[in-house]
């Protein structure tokens, strides 16, 4: 089991798992998982888990042994490895409610849509606290990302990766990585350059990595120009190293990283530089054929070839579990984190910002067609959908439905990076609103709304923040309705009325009278919740005199029987059975048999409630005759059961025993009885 998102965690061109030196900084950290903690030494059990921390500055191999860590003790934790990046690819920090979201993900806890920091990090503990788990947390910035999520179990281990010390976590075992000895360094070079040009001028080896600083993603960015270059020398790559000026802006433990990136970035052909260049604007670092070719307006086949020379270069990471030494099934990859900073400054300093948006427009609009194109697949054959898909080339089409969520399950963290980044941009809102609408339909397609509501729930606030910034009333009122419901859903019903009443306002501004009919609907649901019937009944009045105005008389019937409903709550019979006729009535003239059967059945309830079993009755036999005619056959049972529960209440066994004998009948499997519910469908 593992989470999502990994920094630079291997070394070797090839991309699987291959770790060199640190062999000190392993041993203690290995001792300091078994030592004792304070409080085990003055006789009190562990209440946590215990926090190694592994710091040092980007490029020093920080996740490298943190995953050769995990991989060499992953045994003692059968309940999984979870790791997690608690910093993005641009430097801000990840918020803690997406973290938290994503490592009760890897355990398939499902997660509130909207739920808050304090609430996620409590569930975490919950799941944390049963299992014996090993949580890496990935470029911490600071202690307050790292202690929420520290599980309430000693049998839990976190390490967590970081620049500098995690002040304030209780207990915590630091080891801080400056550069590798040169005999370490060395042998990563080895891996890259092959032994005869490292035998024959050792002194040249000792001397590029001194150059290097000692730093493993300094020496692996001089190992794969050495590599590219076989008729170079060790000595060559020291001397071209040693030319290069130094940044005087840079702090001088970044120096090296930068100086041997700028080696190989100076040997890249013009077109190679300016793909790579075009890399920091991947959403959460993450590349692929399809980003890297849309980028860099070239054919998938040619980005695909880029991709795989970058990696051999050191310049990007294969995608997958580094801590197993798998591979990604396909070719994914990630930008380094160490040098998503030195490629952001060169695409600041080399390319107008014209041709930087349109790669970012050309990016998104990709995306935009591959969801299409993902949620298309799940349509039936001959759909319109299904005929414009045809219509796609070759390489933007799934072959099946299970490929297409295979896709969709592996980039779903970099879609929906793609689609915050979209909106924070600021300047294409048209595609970012295009975007997110293709991911909540392909999401919803392939998750199912309930599945995929924490998800959905995000989009929506996104549509929210472009629609207030663009002054979209229209689309505003309709994101506001959105999480409005997921809010009531999921229990917060203050939450969900504020946005109904928010949304009623944009629709009142849009002049869009469905949404105002909506959230006035809305808002009277969220008022039964709270079981404030008066407020309800009046709110459901305001939506329904706007469907009897515009003549909805489908929706002023079902409206009809939520004001009965709420009477019939409220206790107010003769208000109940009023509106429940009524919904008889347009029901009838309507020709809608189902919803007429209904309808009578409530108003048979409410008699019933009211005291008046012999017109219940009578009621009831009516709605039965519907219910026939509607050819509705659990229906016809429930209003027999319902029957003969008032026949017996009224003295005549006889009559009841027929009904039920009837109600079996139509039902044929003894115990398959239907509830009618009090309130009506789809509230």
């Amino acid at each position: 089991m593992s989470g999502t998102g990994t920094g630079p965690g291997t070394t070797g061109s090839a991309g699987a798992r291959e770790f060199a030196g640190r062999g000190r900084e392993l041993k203690a950290l290995r001792g300091d998982i078994e030592r004792a903690g304070l409080n085990t030494i003055s006789g009190r059990k562990e209440p946590r888990a215990r926090v190694l921390l592994i710091a040092g500055r980007p490029g020093a191999g920080r996740t490298a042994l943190a995953e050769e860590l995990a991989a060499q003790v992953r045994d003692r934790y059968p309940d999984g490895l979870v790791r997690t990046r608690l910093t993005e690819p641009g430097g801000d920090p990840v918020p803690t409610e997406r973290t938290a979201r994503e490592i009760l993900g890897a355990f398939g806890v499902p997660t509130p849509p909207g739920a808050g920091e304090d609430e996620l990090s409590q569930m975490v503990r919950e799941t944390l606290a049963v299992r014996r788990v090993l949580l890496l947390l990935d470029d911490a910035v600071d202690a307050e990302q790292v202690d929420p999520l520290v599980p309430d179990n000693p049998d839990c281990l976190v390490v967590a990766v970081s620049r500098g010390p995690l002040t304030g976590i209780p207990d915590v075992r630091p080891c801080t990585l400056g550069g590798m000895d040169a005999k370490a360094a060395i042998e990563l070079l080895v891996r890259f350059t092959g032994a005869v040009r490292i035998t024959v001028d050792p002194q040249a080896a000792e001397s590029l990595a001194e150059e290097c600083g000692g730093q493993p993603a300094a020496l692996v960015l001089a190992g794969g120009w050495l590599a590219a270059r076989p008729t170079a020398s060790v000595a060559d790559a020291a001397k071209r190293l040693r030319a290069l000026p130094h940044d005087p802006e840079r702090p001088v433990g970044d120096r090296p990283l930068a100086r041997a990136f700028q080696l190989v970035y100076e040997s890249l052909p013009g077109p190679s530089a300016r793909i790579l260049r075009l890399l920091a604007l991947a959403p959460a670092g993450f590349v692929d054929a399809h980003t890297a070719s849309a980028l860099a307006g070239c054919s998938v086949s040619a980005a695909r070839s880029m991709l795989g020379d970058f990696t051999a270069l050191g310049l990007l990471r294969r995608a997958g579990d580094p801590a197993a030494g798998e591979r990604a099934p396909d070719e994914r990859y990630l930008v380094p984190g160490c040098l998503v900073p030195l490629l952001r400054d060169l695409l600041e300093t080399k390319d107008r910002d014209a041709e930087v948006q349109l790669a970012r427009a050309r990016m998104l609009e990709r995306t935009v067609r591959l969801l299409q194109s993902c949620r298309a697949i799940t349509e039936p054959d001959g759909s319109p959908a299904r005929k414009r898909l045809a219509g796609l080339p070759r390489s933007l089409r799934f072959p099946t439905a299970a490929a297409a969520d295979e896709w969709l399950t592996s980039r779903q963290p970099a879609l929906l990076a793609a689609a915050r980044l979209a909106v924070a941009d600021g300047e294409l809102d048209t595609l970012a609103r295009r975007l997110v609408a293709a991911l909540v339909r392909a999401l919803a397609a392939h998750r199912g709304t309930e599945a995929a509501a924490p998800e959905l729930y995000g989009l929506h606030q996104l549509v929210l923040d472009i629609a207030e910034r663009r002054e979209l009333h229209r689309e505003q009122a309709a994101a506001l309705l959105n999480i409005g419901d997921l809010d009531a859903q999921t229990g917060r019903t203050h939450d969900a009325l504020a946005r109904y009443r928010a949304a009623l306002d944009a629709g009142r501004a849009a002049n869009d009278l469905y949404a105002t009919g909506r959230a006035m609907e809305s808002v009277g649901g969220a008022h039964q919740d709270l079981q404030d019937w008066q407020r309800a009944a009046d709110w459901y009045g305001r939506a329904l005199a706007q469907r009897l105005s515009r003549g909805e008389r489908a929706d002023a019937a079902r409206l009809y029987g939520r004001i009965g409903t709420v009477h019939t709550y409220a206790g107010h019979y003769g208000e109940a059975l009023r509106n429940w006729r009524s919904a008889v009535a347009l029901y009838r003239r309507l020709r809608d048999l189902p919803g007429q059967a209904r309808a009578l059945s409530e108003v048979a309830r409410v008699q019933e409630y009211a005291g008046r079993p012999q017109e219940s009755l009578r009621t009831c036999q009516e709605a039965v005759e519907w219910a026939r005619l509607a050819g509705d056959d659990r229906l016809q049972a429930a209003l027999r059961l319902r029957a003969a529960d008032t026949l017996d209440r009224l003295g005549d066994p006889t009559a009841a025993r027929l009904h039920r004998s009837a109600a079996e009948r139509l039902l044929e499997l003894e115990g398959n009885t239907y509830e009618i519910r009090s309130a009506p469908a789809g509230q």
